[in-house]
């Protein structure tokens, strides 16, 4: 199933909870995540781009320049676009390397964006990082937020990896790898453990009182 609606996010929080009673103390602290779905395609994917490793602001700043500049963002307009035109809306060298990557890949056909919604996580994932450019990161943020995966899981996200540290009560914050261990529990539904433990790092943030899972 995808998440891609409020319906849809609803039932795959009931299935999570079922499967892992733990994370009902989880859901109560943090509050029931939004769905936050961006639209699919090479906009969502390019946008997820953009965003990285600058803050909210200047993403949104940056971005809706790009949309300015290229209204119809399309892989012809990333490609004839000279290193000036994209540098002057705000994209590093770095990102207009990988978004060009994108658009060349779409062009030729070895990312085909469409089809990924009939791929497993794992799949999809293997489809998008054989491009030059996209990550395990970015590829599962965007299969989460673009397509509504159900399963997929940005292991790598510091902000989810505290969050099982604190809302798990484990001794220390786990890494990428242990945390794709323990997110097993939560197969296949662990985009929507995603939301929901993003949410209560949120809370947590924000001063709330700690509570391990499973514990009064």
């Amino acid at each position: 199933m995808l998440i891609d609606s409020e319906e849809n996010l609803d039932h795959g929080l009931k299935a999570l909870i079922a499967q892992d009673p733990a994370m009902a103390e989880l859901l109560r602290i943090g509050g029931r995540p939004r769905l936050r779905k961006r639209e699919p395609g090479l906009q969502g994917l390019a946008a997820i781009i953009v965003s990285q490793q600058v803050s909210t602001a200047s993403a949104k700043a940056i971005w809706a320049r790009v949309e300015a500049r290229f209204p119809a963002l399309s892989s012809g307009d990333l490609m004839n676009a000279d290193d000036e035109t994209l540098k002057g809306v705000g994209l590093s060298s770095p990102k207009i390397r990988a978004l060009r990557a994108i658009a060349e890949a779409i062009e030729d056909g070895s990312l085909t964006l469409s089809a990924l919604e009939t791929f497993s996580a794992e799949e999809a994932e293997a489809h998008m990082v054989a491009i030059k450019g996209i990550g395990p990161w970015t590829a599962r943020i965007y299969l989460l937020f673009c397509l509504g995966h159900s399963d997929a899981f940005p292991a790598g996200d510091l902000a989810l990896q505290e969050a099982v540290r604190m809302g798990f009560d484990l001794p220390a914050r786990p890494d990428a790898k242990q945390i794709e261990i323990f997110a097993e529990r939560w197969r296949p539904w662990r985009g929507v453990a995603a939301k929901l433990l993003w949410n209560y790092y949120g809370a947590m943030k924000s001063g709330k009182e700690a509570i391990p899972a499973g514990t009064e």
